[in-house]
C-alpha cells in the first residue's frame, strides 16, 4: 500500500506494530506531540479562566432553549385561542422533529466546525421563532415547531462536545450546570403590557424572543470556538496548554473521522442504554414545563400574576442545579448519590399537589415548584455521560442515543395531560411520581456497574506501554518523529485500559 501523508502523519508508518494514521489520531495530537512534563497549575488556571471568559457567557445565554418556556408562556398569552391548537400538540411536534434529526445533527457536529454549525442552527431557530407571530393555523405552527425541533438537536449535543474539548472532567460537571435557563416570565409579563390592534401579546412575545436569538446567532458565528486547537482567543502557546490541560480526561479533543468500530461499541455498551433509559423516564415529566403556566392559571391567578409566578421555577432550577453540581464536584465519586437525592424534594412536591385541598393555593404552588428540584439529575447525567465515554465517534453515538431518548420522553409526556383529568390531574402526577422513582434507581445501577469495572481494571496486571508516533513538521520545514501520548489516540473507554470511570 502506498504512503499517504496528510498534516505530517504517514498512514503506513508503524511503531511497535501499531499503524498510526490520520483516522486514528486525535486533532490535539499535533499540538501535544513530543511534549513532556506537567503543565504549571497556575498557568493551567490562567488558561482555564481565559476559556471561561470567552465560552461560558455564550453557553449560559440559552435563548435558543426557550422553546419550552415560550410555548408555555405563549399559551397564557393567547396562542391556543388564536390558533385553535393545544400546547400538548405543539410540544409533541417539536420533540418528534428533534428525535428525527438528532443523529444527522450529531454527525454534522463531528464532521463540521462545531461553533459554525451551532451558530447556523441558532440562526435558523431565530427565524422560525419570528415566524410564529405570522402563524394562524395548524399548518403554519406545525412547520415552525418542526424547524425548531430540527435545530435544537445540535445545541445540547454541541455543548457536550465543546465542554469535553475545553474542560477537565470535574470542570465539565460544573460547566454543564452553568447552562442556566433564561427566565422568559419577565418577557411574557412585558408582552402583556403591549397593546396593539391586530397584533396580540403572544405574537410580540415571539418577535422579542426571536430577535434575541438572532442576535445570539451572530455572536456565536464570530465568537464561539470550534476547538481548542483553533480557538481564536488563544495564542498558539495557549492552545498547546489548553490541550495539555485535558490530557487527564483520557478522551482527547476530537476526531473528524467516523469510526465504525466505535459505533458498534457504543451500541453494545450497557451504560449507553442505561443513560438513555434515564433520559426517557426523566423527561416524560418535562411536559410540566409547558403545563406550568396553565396549571398556575387554573388556580385562579390572572394572566399578569401567572407570568410573574412562572419565573419562580426558573429561579428554583438555577439554585438547585448550581448547588447540585457544586456538591457533585466536591463529593468524591458522588455524582449518582447527589443526582438520586435531588429527586426526593420533587416526590414530596408531587405528594403536596395531590393531597392538599384545592383551596390551599399557596401549598399547591409550593408543591408544584418543588418538582423542579430534580432537574439537577438530568444535568449531572449529561455531564457524567461525557465523563465516562471516550472516543469521539463513540461520544457522538452515545450523545445521540441519550438525546433521542430525551426526545421520546418529551414527546410522550404531553399526551398524558387530558381534559378529563383536570383540574387536579391526578393521573399525570402519578405517572410523574413513578418516573421520579425509577430515575434515581437507574443512576445508582450505573454507578454499581462502573465501580465494578474500575475494580476489575485495577486488579489486572499492568501491560507494557505501547508507543505511538507521528511526523511533526518543524519551522524550518524538516520533519521529525515525535511521540504521541495514548490520551490523544482517540481510543474509547473500553479500548484504553488506563481509563477509569468517574463515579
Amino acid at each position: 500500500m502506498g504512503s499517504e501523508s496528510i498534516g505530517g502523519i504517514t498512514n503506513d508508518e508503524k511503531h511497535n506494530g501499531i499503524a498510526v494514521s490520520t483516522k486514528e489520531v486525535d486533532t490535539g495530537a499535533q499540538l501535544a506531540a513530543g511534549l513532556s512534563g506537567t503543565l504549571d497549575p497556575e498557568e493551567a488556571l490562567r488558561v482555564r479562566k481565559k476559556i471561561d471568559r470567552h465560552i461560558l457567557p455564550l453557553m449560559c445565554s440559552r435563548v435558543q432553549f426557550m422553546d419550552k418556556t415560550t410555548l408555555g408562556n405563549a399559551a397564557v398569552l393567547g396562542i391556543e385561542t388564536a390558533t385553535n391548537l393545544s400546547v400538548n400538540q405543539l410540544g409533541t411536534i417539536f420533540y418528534l422533529s428533534y428525535l428525527l434529526f438528532e443523529y444527522p445533527q450529531n454527525l454534522a457536529l463531528q464532521r463540521l466546525p462545531v461553533g459554525k454549525w451551532m451558530s447556523t442552527n441558532i440562526f435558523v431557530w431565530s427565524i422560525a421563532l419570528l415566524c410564529h407571530a405570522a402563524c394562524k393555523n395548524f399548518k403554519g405552527l406545525f412547520l415552525v415547531r418542526f424547524i425548531l425541533g430540527m435545530c435544537e438537536g445540535s445545541i445540547t449535543a454541541g455543548f457536550l462536545i465543546v465542554s469535553a474539548m475545553f474542560y477537565t472532567r470535574k470542570e465539565q460537571t460544573l460547566r454543564v450546570g452553568y447552562w442556566s435557563q433564561i427566565m422568559a416570565g419577565l418577557i411574557a409579563y412585558g408582552a402583556l403590557h403591549i397593546q396593539t390592534s391586530g397584533f396580540e401579546p403572544w405574537q410580540w412575545f415571539m418577535i422579542i424572543t426571536g430577535t434575541m436569538t438572532l442576535i445570539l446567532a451572530i455572536c456565536y458565528w464570530f465568537l464561539f470556538p470550534d476547538s481548542p486547537t483553533t480557538a481564536w482567543f488563544l495564542t498558539p502557546d495557549e492552545r498547546v496548554k489548553a490541550v495539555q490541560r485535558i490530557k487527564g480526561n483520557q478522551t482527547g479533543v476530537e476526531n473528524k473521522h467516523f469510526k465504525k468500530e466505535q459505533f458498534i461499541e457504543a451500541i453494545r455498551d450497557p451504560k449507553t442504554w442505561l443513560f438513555a433509559a434515564f433520559a426517557a423516564f426523566d423527561n416524560i415529566p418535562n411536559s410540566l414545563t409547558n403545563q406550568q403556566s396553565l396549571l398556575v392559571a387554573s388556580l385562579g391567578f390572572t394572566y399578569f400574576q401567572t407570568t410573574l409566578l412562572t419565573m419562580i421555577p426558573g429561579v428554583v432550577e438555577i439554585l438547585t442545579i448550581y448547588s447540585g453540581v457544586q456538591l457533585a464536584a466536591r463529593l468524591k465519586n458522588g455524582r449518582a448519590y447527589v443526582g438520586a437525592i435531588y429527586f426526593v424534594p420533587a416526590l414530596v412536591g408531587i405528594a403536596l399537589v395531590n393531597l392538599l385541598k384545592w383551596s390551599d393555593t399557596g401549598g399547591l404552588l409550593v408543591g408544584q415548584f418543588m418538582t423542579g428540584v430534580c432537574t439537577t439529575g438530568l444535568v449531572l447525567a449529561l455531564s457524567w455521560l461525557g465523563n465516562v465515554t471516550a472516543g469521539h465517534t463513540k461520544r457522538v453515538v452515545t450523545n445521540t442515543i441519550m438525546l433521542s431518548a430525551y426526545c421520546i420522553g418529551n414527546a410522550v409526556g404531553p399526551l398524558m395531560w387530558k381534559a378529563p383529568y383536570k383540574p387536579r390531574n391526578h393521573v399525570p402526577w402519578a405517572v410523574i411520581a413513578l418516573c421520579y422513582c425509577i430515575c434515581p434507581i437507574i443512576l445508582l445501577v450505573i454507578r454499581v456497574l462502573l465501580d465494578r469495572e474500575n475494580r476489575r481494571r485495577d486488579s489486572e496486571p499492568l501491560n507494557e506501554a505501547e508507543e505511538y508516533y507521528i511526523k511533526k513538521v518543524m519551522e524550518d520545514g524538516k520533519s521529525i518523529k515525535v511521540k504521541v501520548d495514548k490520551e490523544f489516540m482517540d481510543l474509547t473507554d473500553c479500548q484504553n485500559c488506563d481509563f477509569r470511570y468517574v463515579l
